[in-house]
């Protein structure tokens, strides 16, 4: 322009421009090194109260104790990492909030954590508006299923349906073929009702009678009469505060009398110890675990240095309180999935939220999940077209007050056809 005016730039400026040229050039190198050495904020959606309290507790310990190792390791991409919890009071309404704040006030590249499915199915609509990645510790079904939208995955536990898929046939052909349902009254549990059925169906059993209890429960005697005469197999899955006042009212309900062989989901008595007086009825009773909470005899290196690093003993209890139960058999899904963003992360080079979809995508590119330091609860398959892992299951008996496991399913066992393909989704 200026040679066009007929106008020469004298030497000084000439100097002065390239002088402050230089100046912007090491300004903008000095905010790359800056952004490049800032930490990285992930966002964990934490049911710190409501009736998820018990396991919130236990996951921010987790994701603490995977963050130590994720850090001492170099972080991601040479960053420290950072994590912000958000409490959702264990609420679909807060869970929306929180993954606002979490993303637009604390600006965090991602979220993820949450476990109760009306929460999950909740809050997931608003990370899909956000466009921010949203990985869930849920084992609902709601993700596979296809409900939900792209920016969510699941890929550090095994959901509902292929847990009752795998666990089906052995209760069918070792406990009983007549089973009488009981289960919480909103989305976790009509996972379980909707996919047990079959899958007993399939196996030869059948489903006799199916009660469903509001979670706001506090007394269950009223229901134990619905239960079938000729009910072989009682399967539970209740969650929430007044799990133990279930467990105890069955106990006193069935006396010292015949009863049928139980099976319950451990969801049922996470975070409660089980010597806790009213808890003798349960001895030789069933209950399907993610993650083992008793130390079992043939535990790997992987595993005993999971439990060191997040605080539990060999009864799965706090190394600090033996009183303080851990919820073992789904905390580990943490761990896992922070590792899960550690190596997505790390595949796509990620910087900002620039990244956030293509960070989507190499989760989606995932398959196989060793067992591993990363991956202590064992081998795992993901799919990426339903964003979902899947993953060895466990059944335990109550033997001398402990869960021995007695059974582990194959991961083929828990297979099903796909419902969704998320990766033909916009973003």
């Amino acid at each position: 322009m200026t040679k066009l005016l007929g106008l020469q730039p004298s030497r000084r400026s000439v100097l002065g421009g390239l002088a402050a040229s230089a100046a912007m050039t090491g300004l903008a190198t000095r905010f790359a090194q800056a952004q490049s050495s800032a930490p990285i904020k992930l966002g964990f959606q934490l049911h710190r109260t409501g009736i998820g309290a018990a396991y919130g507790r236990w996951y921010e310990r987790t994701a603490m104790a995977a963050l130590e190792v994720v850090n001492a390791g170099g972080g991601i991409n040479g960053r420290p990492v950072e994590i912000l919890f958000e409490d959702d009071g264990t609420d679909p309404a807060r869970g929306a909030q929180a993954i606002d704040k979490l993303v637009s006030q604390d600006g965090c590249e991602l979220v993820f954590g949450p476990l109760f499915s009306h929460v999950v199915v909740g809050s997931a609509p608003r990370a899909g508006e956000l466009k921010v990645p949203y990985l869930v510790c849920s084992e609902g079904h709601h993700v596979a299923s296809g409900i939900l939208n792209r920016w969510t995955l699941q890929p550090g536990i095994t959901d509902v349906k292929s847990q009752v898929l795998a666990m089906a046939p052995w209760v069918s052909d070792t406990l009983g073929k007549k089973v009488t349902m009981i289960y919480p009254d909103y989305a976790f549990g009509y996972d379980h009702r909707d996919n047990f059925v079959p899958a007993m169906a399939a196996a030869g059993g059948e489903v006799v009678a199916q009660i469903a209890i509001p979670p706001t429960e506090t007394s269950f005697t009223r229901y134990f009469p619905q239960i079938p005469r000729d009910t072989d197999v009682i399967y539970h899955v209740m969650v929430g505060p007044a799990v133990l006042t279930f467990v105890k009212e069955l106990g006193e309900f069935y006396g010292s009398g015949a009863r049928p062989e139980i099976f319950g989901f451990i969801d049922s008595l996470e975070a409660v110890d089980m010597a806790s007086p009213g808890l003798e009825f349960l001895e030789g009773t069933h209950f399907w675990e993610g993650d083992c909470r008793y130390l079992q005899a043939d535990a790997t290196e992987h595993t005993k240095a999971y439990r060191a690093a997040v605080g539990i003993d060999d009864n799965g209890a706090s190394i600090t309180d033996s009183k303080e139960v851990a919820t073992v058999a789904h905390m580990f899904s943490v761990w896992e999935t922070l590792f899960v963003i550690k190596a997505a992360m790390e595949t796509v080079d990620y910087q900002g939220p620039a990244d956030r979809q293509a960070l989507v995508e190499a989760v989606e590119a995932m398959t196989i999940m060793a067992e591993s330091a990363e991956h202590p609860q064992g081998d795992k398959v993901f799919n990426g077209k339903t964003h979902q892992v899947f993953g060895h299951q466990n059944i335990s008996k109550v033997e001398g007050g402990r869960m021995n496991r007695v059974y582990r399913t194959e991961i083929a066992l828990g297979d099903y056809p796909d419902e969704v393909d998320y990766t033909t989704m916009s973003f």
